[in-house]
């Protein structure tokens, strides 16, 4: 979360970058629990390519504010989570439909890098808001489900695809009630919904 200290030259954009990450997490959900069809994956990337720039923008804010793990979080979620994942769902689709040859196992080499990144800035949110740890703990399972997927795992292949399903949708539950938590109550200037304490001090 940003700084809180210092002069702050723009608003917290902390709820507007959250509220974009729900999105991706109930579009992966969906995708994931087969709650849709993969013919999803065109109109997904458009929504995700909105992500981007919604997060991109939360990003430039926050690395002005010098909040370190936040302002990297959020340049990653936009560029590999949102970006490169809806260029990427739309580009299997349209491979697929053009009967043309590709080895989706790369995708899951490039997932891990980024799931084991994420893993080892999780002890920077140790001190913000235990709600937003919990957040980025799920997204760490689903990033590992999704990574189990990619190496073509087919021992429990549904249930590694409903556990990823299901943990994303929790993380994006849990961004949906923390981005209004912080709006609200920065709005009225004390605290009504509670955002929790950081589980280290």
């Amino acid at each position: 979360m940003s700084a809180a200290t210092g002069d702050h030259l723009f608003a917290n954009p902390m709820p507007a970058g959250l509220g974009a990450l729900a999105m991706a997490c109930y579009g992966f959900f969906a995708i994931l629990s087969g709650n849709v069809t993969h013919d999803a994956a065109p109109l997904l990337c458009i929504w995700l390519f909105g992500g981007f720039l919604i997060q991109l923008v939360v990003a430039i804010i926050e690395f002005r504010d010098k909040n370190l793990p936040g302002a990297n979080v959020f340049l990653v979620f936009s560029c590999v989570f949102m970006l490169v994942g809806g260029a990427s769902a739309a580009a299997k689709y349209f491979l697929h439909h053009a009967e043309m040859p590709f080895d989706p196992v790369i995708e899951g080499w490039l997932w891990l890098g980024i799931g084991l990144w994420l893993f080892f800035i999780m002890p920077c949110f140790l001190k913000s808001p235990r709600i937003l740890f919990f957040l980025g703990s799920l997204l760490c399972i689903t990033t590992a489900c999704i990574v189990a997927l990619d190496f073509g795992v087919t021992v429990g292949r549904p249930m590694i695809a409903k556990v990823g399903a299901y943990c994303c949708l929790g993380a994006g539950t849990l961004a949906i009630y923390l981005s209004g938590a912080i709006a609200v109550n920065t709005h009225f200037g004390r605290q009504i919904l509670p955002v929790s304490s950081p589980l280290v001090k």
